[in-house]
């Protein structure tokens, strides 16, 4: 077996020979040439620590003595290599290893350690050199040339290089064996109370003790030092608190010294009245305070100073990456609501304030790239969550159309339906949730209530949000920054309306995908292969190695599941949903307004998307998959109104529809009158005129030519109008007479 310098083993004990006691030793050097292997005992089976038996001696002194160092070691034993190979040879020889402590591998701050380090290095140098150390020890046969040279070196004494030789045998040959170990002077740790008879308080004196000393006189102080009895009655005393979150520091010492050292109480009027302390009797809130933070950790503290719930959102110790688990882009998803920090308009009327929007954010956890959003006017719930996941996996080209943008294409390719969703409580407790996962998603998750940190990166793109709109958007605000608008909202500056507001987004998450900072998730083999540092750079290089999440799910299931079904009415020119008329070529080929207006119509199950009034889906009974209707030209609504805002027109209309009829009631009951009051007229002047006529009256025919004489000729006199008619009666008579000849002319045609 063949010994290394510095290294340690474990000699026991033989019963052949007891040539060397049984122990640790360590090898200074093995030198073959002359057979000897020379070393140094660090420990023997004697000298091992063992607990002393017997009734434990009781503590005479007060003040007892400090431990003893640890004896010097270090007396070089020149043994015979033979020997040790046949103690290796009867397993009576084991190399062991000894661990250091942790200090010895934290790095020097203190200055003054430093120097004492750099002076023990400095004079031990001829021991550190294996090479020198070895020569030294073989031509003086010992350590007294080494020792010299360290003495002269280091400008030390002789006891103290077999002091530092000492420590270099116990903890191996090498310059970290020689660190300062300061940090274990004055027996850290160690409870120094003043119990009654026992130590004094220490520190400095107060202004009048010094005084007095100055004459001579002893004064002891009036407030007495820690004792166990006060440490342990402190202790008590704050254990009572048991508020969720300690008070204040001043009213924690209150309360700890009205329940633990207020001990005499007095009757008044058959009421325990406490007595006051008296100084020197009590604790002061400095030796509190000292108890306090010293017997208590420092985690603990931190639990006291705040709520359970706090702590573990904002506080706690993090023990892995958000992204654990998860096994590549598109395999789980986050989904989270909020109410955006803006005020909106609205399409049909831009002079009405329709309020703050609802916005759906869906996150792919693996690449932190924002797969879909949504937003609408409506409460946060399952039904505006599966809007949202129908933006993420549907074609944006289909999106861009119904919301009138062009789509950026930031993630490629771009995402379909993943394999687990983490969601809000209340919409994972829901049934239609239930009936959705079984339906599109495997697995469906949520985190507790009040843990947002669980999602915390769903919420940290909400503000990424709400910062990018702020002091940009009009009518936008941010409740944080109360310096700049006092917590005041201005809804009369708002000026987008939500199609607007989605184009906003879209070019926001667009560029979020495209540009953030996503550097510290790039290791070595994604840099190597060139991975843009980016969420979209994340979700393609995922899919081109092969751990991205495809799943193909046809878009009539998409439609079916996620987005909300409701029914409509086959009418006599179109399909009618909503108010709103929808055609296709197909209900034209098939003529269903033809059979709806000649028989009945009939009910419609549709799917509508609520962003948008622009189309719905039906199912095709004709054909297969589902049957796309557009809204006609002649539509009530234009394709930019949300199903949202159009409820509202609606709700405007019902809303006004009792004034209008109020209005209509006044003006028909106004005509009424008019019209009555024209008929009585009317009779009046035809009763007076008959009463005034002689003679005999004309018959009916003579009145209208007369009359339309009058009309044609208001100018004219009675005789000349009374000449026209004359001439015009003749040639109509005349006229009249040329046509019943004629037509005995066509009688005798037919006889012929």
């Amino acid at each position: 077996m063949e010994l290394m310098s510095n290294q340690v083993f474990r000699l026991l004990l033989d019963d052949s020979s007891d040539a060397y006691p049984a122990g640790i030793y360590r090898v200074i050097f093995d030198e073959a040439s002359i057979n000897k292997t020379v070393c140094v005992c660090i420990q023997t089976a004697d000298d091992a620590p063992t607990r002393p038996g017997g009734r434990r001696k009781l503590k005479t002194t007060k003040c007892p003595r400090k431990k003893a160092p640890p004896a010097l070691i270090g007396e070089l034993i020149w043994m015979d290599r033979d020997y040790l190979q046949r103690l290796a040879t009867n397993k009576l020889l084991i190399t062991v290893e000894i661990d250091r402590e942790p200090i010895y591998f934290v790095p020097i701050e203190s200055p003054k350690d430093l120097v004492i380090f750099t002076q023990r290095c400095k004079s031990m140098a001829g021991f550190l050199d294996a090479n020198k150390m070895q020569e030294s020890i073989l031509v003086h046969g010992g350590l007294g040339g080494l020792v010299r040279e360290a003495m002269t070196t280091g400008k030390v004494c002789r006891a103290y290089v077999y002091k530092q030789w000492s420590t270099l045998c116990r903890l191996g040959l090498s310059e970290i064996s020689l660190l300062p170990r300061r940090d274990r002077c004055g027996a850290p740790n160690v409870k120094r109370p003043c119990d009654p008879g026992g130590r004094k308080k220490p520190g400095r004196k107060t202004q009048k003790q010094r005084i007095a000393k100055a004459h001579g006189i002893d004064l002891p102080p009036k407030q007495p030092g820690m004792s166990t009895e006060w440490r342990a009655s402190i202790i008590a005393g704050d254990n009572q608190i048991k508020t969720p979150v300690k008070p204040a520091m001043a009213k924690r010492c209150t309360l700890i010294l009205e329940s633990s050292f207020v001990k005499k109480y007095r009757q008044e009027n058959g009421v325990l009245v406490p007595v006051e302390l008296k100084l020197g009797e009590y604790p002061n809130n400095r030796q509190i305070r000292r108890v306090l933070e010293v017997e208590v950790p420092r985690l603990k503290r931190l639990l006291q100073a705040t709520t359970l719930g706090h702590f573990k959102r904002s506080l706690r110790g993090l023990i892995a990456r958000n992204w654990k688990g998860v096994a590549g882009p598109g395999h789980t998803w986050a989904i989270d609501s909020t109410v955006g920090d803006i005020y909106l308009r609205s399409s049909l009327n831009r002079a009405w304030i329709v309020g703050r929007p609802i916005v759906y954010i869906v996150v792919d956890v693996w690449s932190t790239a924002i797969v879909g959003f949504y937003v609408c006017l409506t409460g946060p719930s399952w039904n505006t969550a599966k809007i949202s996941l129908f933006n993420s996996v549907s074609d944006p080209a289909l999106l861009g159309d119904m919301w009138g943008y062009q789509p950026i294409l930031s993630l490629n390719p771009f995402p379909t339906m993943c394999y687990q969703l983490m969601c809000d409580r209340g919409e994972y407790l829901s049934k239609a949730a239930s009936v959705t996962a079984i339906k599109l998603i495997p697995c469906m998750s949520y985190a507790p209530p009040y843990r947002p940190d669980l999602k915390g990166l769903v919420e940290v793109l909400h503000r990424i949000e709400k910062d990018a709109q702020f002091l940009f958007l009009p009518g936008a605000m941010d409740y944080r920054r109360a310096e700049f608008d006092l917590r005041k909202s201005h809804p009369s500056e708002s000026a987008m309306t939500v199609r607007e507001y989605v184009q906003y987004l879209h070019l926001i998450f667009a560029e979020y995908n495209l540009t953030a900072d996503r550097r510290h998730r790039v290791d070595a083999h994604m840099a190597a292969a060139g991975v843009f540092p980016s969420p979209a750079g994340l979700w393609r290089w995922g899919d081109a190695m092969g751990i991205g999440l495809q799943r193909h799910i046809p878009q009539a299931d998409l439609i079916t599941t996620l987005l909300p079904p409701d029914n409509a009415r086959v009418g006599h020119s179109s399909i009618v949903y909503s108010g709103n008329d929808y055609v296709s070529k197909t209900i034209q080929d098939e003529e269903w307004t033809t059979e709806s207006r000649n028989f009945k119509g009939w009910s419609l199950p549709v799917h509508y998307y609520p962003g948008s009034v622009g189309r719905i889906w039906t199912p095709n009974v004709s054909g297969k998959g589902l049957l796309e209707l557009q809204i006609s030209d002649q539509a009530k609504t234009s394709v930019e109104v949300t199903f949202d805002e159009l409820a509202d027109s609606i709700a405007f209309t019902r809303m006004g529809r009792a004034d209008v009829e109020h209005h209509n009631t006044l003006r028909a009951l106004d005509f009424l009158r008019q019209v009555t009051a024209l008929r009585d007229n009317a009779i009046l002047l035809t009763k007076e005129a008959i009463a005034r006529a002689q003679g005999a009256s004309p018959t009916m025919t003579e009145a209208r030519l007369i009359e339309v004489a009058c009309a044609s000729n208001l100018r004219g006199s009675e005789a000349t109008t009374t000449d026209k008619l004359r001439d015009e009666a003749m040639e109509a008579h005349e006229e009249m007479m040329r046509a019943v000849l004629r037509a005995g002319d066509d009688d005798d045609d037919d006889e012929a």
